[in-house]
């Protein structure tokens, strides 16, 4: 078997797994492929997590355990103009950073959409009630979704 197969067979297994069990460590799964007799280090575990793109969600217990990205919803892109439309009240610019007050109870939303469509300039964003702040990666990054977010407005 070539190392491309044992590869997807592997990732297919850690798929499966992760919707099976409430996988909380990369030991864990090393463990759990174990059990199905994939020997693996924590090494091409930390690979196959970063490939396969699995993020940490919270558990009933307080607890994080590994699941499947969330898929982008179609309308994503939709929300987010409507949101920029209907809610943004300032924008503001310094460096790589893009500070957006939004009406109250907005900014979580709102850095939500921006970080779940993943636009190339984002670095990430944070949102609290009321504000989201955009790191963008360069402050050229900043000026070009700025303009991005001023074309939804």
């Amino acid at each position: 078997m070539s190392d491309e197969m044992k590869k997807t067979n592997r990732q297919a297994e850690i798929k499966q797994i992760i919707e099976q069990h409430a996988v909380e460590r990369q030991e864990d799964l090393v463990t759990l492929l174990g059990e199905v007799g994939i020997t693996v280090t924590q090494a091409t575990i930390s690979r196959d997590i970063k490939e396969l793109k699995l993020i940490k969600v919270p558990t009933a217990d307080g607890g994080y355990r590994y699941s499947m990205p969330t898929k982008k919803s179609e309308n994503e892109d939709a929300q987010l103009q409507k949101a920029i439309q209907t809610y943004l009240q300032v924008l503001k610019k310094s460096d790589r950073f893009l500070s957006l007050t939004m009406h109250p109870g907005h900014g979580p939303v709102v850095a939500m959409l921006i970080n779940r469509l993943e636009f190339p300039e984002v670095f990430t964003a944070i949102g609290d009630d009321m504000t989201v702040l955009v790191v963008c990666q360069s402050a050229t990054a900043a000026d070009q979704f700025a303009a991005t977010l001023e074309q939804m407005r």
